[in-house]
């Protein structure tokens, strides 16, 4: 019902009077397309506007809704050559206002609207100049107008890239219309405010989100870049929240060029970032092996990064999975052991298995996650019950490693405590682990497993004896056993790759909870 009143406010006289405060000012400042290109993929190709035809384009009810996001977001000028004809593209923004000059719920939602204002102004040598007085007043007037929409609905974003992108165009057109330096310092307090409210102390999100870390980066340097080139005095605050954030970003992914499948992140391949920042200057270096309760250990040939962080806030915890205490083994630049990604929400039920803890290398018991989700009304879920890690202890030697930690995440259900301790010898490659079921009281029969996931690519078989498992990983050998317990391989669905999924294999041990306490040994070791 709420939505209904909304939509009936926005299509109002009175909302659109609201947002149509206007100075006729001029663009001064005239930012650069290829700074958009953190953020934007730019194609190689590039095409003429004449190669399109825009009659009726506007008006097209055919168009599915994401076609219709595509074409109204005005990303696709960064694909024209600039030889286009700028009387053909503003011709198609003419005809564009006349129809939406008004808000429209169709492509005047947040994301739409600000990577729409964001386009114009950096494509302006196609949008803007050489264009007659009228054009100019037209299209000042809708951009301020779509600005002043973005501005009135910042506080009720709760995506970060759609709020961090609406911002970015805030602020990018009080830098544009120099007069209009109200809209920056609106735009800077609104990024003070995501930026106290969603980052740690490190600089790291408070969701624990790798992923949601780069974006973060790259719409700061961004923003960054163009109070530079506009030659605009940097808020300190941007520099030192840069400087924070690289170093996350040297931490996760500098080192290592390999994306950890941790809390909602997904496979994504920064190369073409990395020669961004190249391009402006910018260099991180992070030589700290903790990170926000993140561990990386490492050497020439060896990566082990593990979790060894507490669930977050349930505000936070839209995106977060149960894998505290889960790792990921990198070897020669090849994951030989990997969590299992995270599909996002669009399935619900692809995204529920997703934040599992049997999606992640870590124990389970009676098939529970450490963590209870419940869902919302918007399909997300969020943290019911998170858990705490209440131990952290750390040995890193030439010649010996070791990770130990302990969380409370099956204590209510089952009054027992999971500790891990995990151990690397590098002269031996040899990987070790202890797994360890803890019960203040002797403990009810519980079913137990551990999990370790493996790259799609991996081929994988058991011995004959049924004693050991042996994994290839391009062309390098490991053998997997375990003391006293059974076992086996099986089938699992790996999402790395972002809203997709393929098949993978897994090794699993299982067993039976006995005693007070219970200790599981596994090992791997190259061969």
């Amino acid at each position: 019902m709420f939505d209904i009143f909304k939509q009936i406010y926005f299509n109002s006289i009175f909302y659109d009077k609201k947002i149509s405060n206007f100075y006729n000012k001029s663009l001064e400042y005239k930012p650069s397309a290829y700074l958009l290109t953190s953020i934007v993929k730019f194609q190689t190709k590039k095409f003429n506007i004449n190669d399109f035809s825009f009659d009726d384009v506007w008006i097209n009810q055919e168009l599915n809704e994401k076609h219709l996001s595509k074409l109204n977001n005005f990303f696709w000028l960064f694909s024209l050559d600039l030889k286009s004809s700028s009387a053909a593209v503003q011709l198609v923004i003419k005809n564009w206002i006349e129809i939406n000059f008004k808000y429209n719920s169709k492509n005047w939602n947040i994301d739409t609207t600000s990577k729409r204002i964001i386009s114009w102004l950096s494509n302006h040598r196609l949008t803007y100049e050489n264009s007659n007085e009228q054009y100019k007043i037209d299209f000042n007037k809708i951009i301020h107008k779509q600005t002043s929409h973005l501005i009135n609905q910042i506080d009720k974003i709760q995506n970060y890239e759609d709020k961090l992108s609406s911002i970015a165009a805030i602020i990018l057109v009080g830098l544009c219309y120099k007069d209009e330096k109200n809209l920056t310092t609106k735009g800077l307090d609104n990024l003070k405010k995501i930026i106290k409210n969603s980052l740690d102390n490190f600089g790291f999100p408070k969701s624990r989100n790798i992923k949601y870390s780069i974006i973060f980066l790259k719409y700061l340097v961004l923003i960054r870049e163009w109070f530079k080139e506009s030659q605009t005095q940097i808020p300190e605050f941007i520099n030192e929240n840069i400087l924070q954030l690289g170093q996350s970003y040297s931490f996760f992914w500098n080192e290592n060029k390999l994306d950890p499948l941790f809390n909602g992140n997904n496979i994504s391949n920064n190369n073409e970032f990395d020669l961004y920042l190249k391009r402006l200057g910018y260099s991180f270096k992070n030589d700290n092996y903790e990170f926000s309760n993140y561990i990386n250990l490492k050497n020439k040939k060896i990566n082990l990064i593990m979790d060894l962080g507490s669930s977050p806030n349930k505000k936070f915890s839209g995106d977060y999975q149960a894998g505290a205490l889960s790792f990921e083994f990198i070897s020669n630049g090849k994951k030989l052991l990997t969590n299992g990604g995270y599909f996002n929400n669009n399935n619900f039920k692809l995204n529920k298995l997703s934040r599992s803890s049997a999606l992640h290398n870590v124990l389970t018991i009676d098939d529970n996650s450490s963590c209870k989700f419940k869902k919302k009304s918007n399909l997300k879920s969020e943290v019911k019950e998170g858990l705490k890690v209440f131990k952290k202890e750390i040995i890193y030697e030439k010649d010996y490693w070791k990770i130990s930690s302990a969380h409370d995440g099956y204590q209510k259900k089952y009054n027992v405590f999971y500790e891990r301790d995990i151990e690397f010898y590098p002269k031996e490659n040899r990987l070790i682990g202890l797994e360890k079921i803890i019960g203040k009281k002797n403990l009810p029969n519980l079913k137990f497993d551990v999990r370790f996931h493996l790259e799609p690519t991996s081929k994988i078989m058991k011995t004959q004896n049924n004693k050991s498992i042996l994994v290839e990983l391009d062309r390098e050998g490991w053998k997997f056993t375990c003391e006293n317990f059974e076992i086996n391989i099986d089938n699992g669905l790996y999402f790395g790759k972002k809203n997709n999924f393929i098949e993978n294999k897994n090794i699993f041990i299982s067993g039976i909870t006995s005693s007070h306490d219970n200790i599981i040994k596994w090992e791997f070791v190259k061969i």
